[in-house]
């Protein structure tokens, strides 16, 4: 891919202007990499500024005290060191000094698998036999892509519930003002769309904006990391700011493994409780967490496509300025006549692809007596010809031509993609083709 974009690139340069070259996917994904390492670098420094001095002032202590300790009791410095071995070997299977909970009784087993079907993986606990740790890699298999499912369903009923809420106070509003009747008055009129007449409890252009979605999601966390936080300090001992940062490390499922909840023997008689309590804030955190993630991706994704159009402008005006106007190149599968650089132009929706292309209008149109090149007309006529040939090709495989992918996800709501980013496709404002 890197090799096209860069023969894209040499090709486009020779004649003259490099703005057009990169396609528009590509351009998103390269500043998207670009982007990643300048922060992987920068957050480097500042941990390795932030942590260094303290790595280096216990590495001193340590020999410190490992100098003393030989000196004081007369040890063999060499078999001090193997038998401290022996004990990162223990720790690794889970033994402490402290005195904790069994690791792989029925709930410790329990806590486990939560941790790896959640993919937080803490590391405090792992399969030390070669049968578990093969049957681990198949239950994670399994387990971890169901979670992920569940992960995205919890995200999509979030927005259906908000567009419901925006649904409800709106017409509560409007009957309020005596512009909408009541729902169960028979002279209601019914919402239309597109597609024509919709029932009254669709939600079909109810889309929330992805900024209240997100504003939603954070108060949710925040809300939900607080109140385990002080949980968590009662029952744990941890300091409350260190229970915000298990909070995070594990809600966002980076888990460490430094910080364990529910890892002591007992906790004064409200053991059961404090487990379902532990569970339950988990589970929320996680799945609020990992919707809020997905959220915040598409305003990146819009702020990458904002800088785009300003470096393709800053571009197109240094190496050719009679073409300031023209948009990177879309996708592929866009179907876009060559001549949209006219400002007036319409937004029409592409044949099987929710891209937003712009038409000729009639400021923009060729005089009756101008000849047409084979490029436009081909571009032209390429929509009309896929339907063509989609309609054939399902006549004569069903016996009827069936409609479009696009139609067809937009009668039953969903955008046919894939993860999250195909959940919130098309049922948020902002990534709506209704825009």
């Amino acid at each position: 891919m890197f090799l096209g974009v860069l023969s894209d690139t040499v090709m486009a340069c020779r004649n003259g202007c490099c703005c057009s070259a990169v396609n528009e996917d590509n351009a998103r994904f390269l500043m998207l990499a670009v982007l990643i390492v300048l922060y992987l670098l920068c957050g480097a420094a500042v941990f390795s500024a932030l942590e260094q001095p303290k790595e280096r002032q216990a590495k001193e202590r340590w020999v410190q005290r490992f100098e003393s300790f030989t000196h004081k009791h007369n040890l063999n410095r060499t078999d001090l060191e193997i038998f401290l071995r022996y004990y990162e070997e223990a720790n690794v299977a889970g033994i402490r000094v402290d005195r904790l909970r069994p690791r792989w009784d029925f709930t410790g087993a329990f806590y486990f698998v939560g941790t790896v079907v959640s993919t937080i993986g803490f590391g405090m606990t792992t399969p030390a036999t070669v049968s578990g740790k093969v049957f681990l890699i198949f239950y994670g298999l399994i387990g971890c892509a169901s979670t992920i499912l569940f992960f995205n369903l919890f995200l999509e009923r979030i927005i259906t519930v908000l567009a419901f809420v925006l649904k409800s106070c709106h017409e509560l509003q409007r009957r309020r003002q005596g512009v909408v009747p009541h729902i169960g008055h028979r002279g209601a009129p019914l919402p239309v769309t597109r597609d024509g007449p919709v029932d009254r409890d669709s939600l079909a252009g109810w889309k929330p904006s992805v900024y209240y979605v997100m504003l939603i999601l954070c108060v949710a966390a925040m809300v939900i990391s607080c109140c385990a936080s002080a949980m968590y300090s009662a029952m744990e001992g941890w300091g409350y700011l260190d229970s915000l940062y298990f909070c995070f490390v594990t809600f966002s499922t980076i888990g460490f493994g430094d910080m364990v909840s529910s890892q002591k023997v007992a906790y004064d008689g409200i053991q059961t409780a404090y487990r379902l309590g532990n569970f339950l804030f988990l589970l929320m955190g996680v799945c609020c967490i990992y919707s809020l993630f997905n959220v915040i991706s598409i305003v990146i994704k819009q702020t990458l496509n904002w800088l785009l159009r300003k470096l393709d402008v800053l571009c197109c005006r240094g190496c050719c300025p009679a073409r300031i106007t023209k948009k990177i190149r879309p996708r592929r599968n866009t179907v876009m006549p060559s001549s949209t650089a006219h400002p007036r132009a319409q937004r029409t929706v592409s044949i099987e692809t929710d891209a937003v292309n712009e038409s000729e209008t009639d400021g923009g149109r060729r005089m009756s007596g101008e000849m047409i090149s084979m490029r436009d007309f081909l571009a032209a006529n390429k929509v009309n010809l896929a339907q063509m040939q989609k309609q054939l090709s399902e006549a004569a495989v069903n016996g009827t031509p069936q409609p479009s992918g696009s139609n067809q996800n937009r009668q039953n709501g969903f955008s046919g993609g894939v993860g999250a980013l195909g959940i919130m496709k098309n049922r948020l404002a902002e990534t709506s083709v209704d825009r």
